[in-house]
């Protein structure tokens, strides 16, 4: 028998990421978390920004780790992130620097919008 289509959602939080695989069986959602990694701030200059290339790397590996559990049932991949931030892309969607932190001290006495669950 063929199994269900499978979907890996990559949840990048404040402080880890996590990989998790969902299917939908008999009319349930389930959902299986097969990798979790730490996600921290890098500063550099009294600045803090995200931490791209490991988080490429990561999030390589927990696609690699899906890839094997799923073999050829995997369809979609999502990415969701906590926090407001924006990387910089060119003409050619290539990352042109490397985004700020939104816990970088560049935004100190500006209003902030409540994020539940970051």
């Amino acid at each position: 028998m063929k199994e269900s289509p499978a979907f890996l959602a990559f949840d990048l939080g404040a402080e880890s990421g996590r990989a998790v695989l969902g299917r939908l069986r008999a009319g349930q959602v389930e959902l299986q978390e097969i990798y979790r990694f730490p996600n921290g701030p890098v500063s550099v200059d009294n600045s803090l920004y995200w931490d791209v290339l490991h988080l490429w790397s990561e999030m390589k590996h927990g696609l690699t780790l899906a890839v094997r559990e799923t073999g050829d049932s995997l369809v979609s991949l999502g990415v969701d992130t906590c926090g407001v931030d924006f990387a910089p892309l060119d003409a050619n969607d290539s990352l042109i620097g490397n985004p700020h932190n939104y816990r970088d001290s560049r935004t100190d006495g500006m209003e902030k919008l409540q994020v539940i669950g970051c």
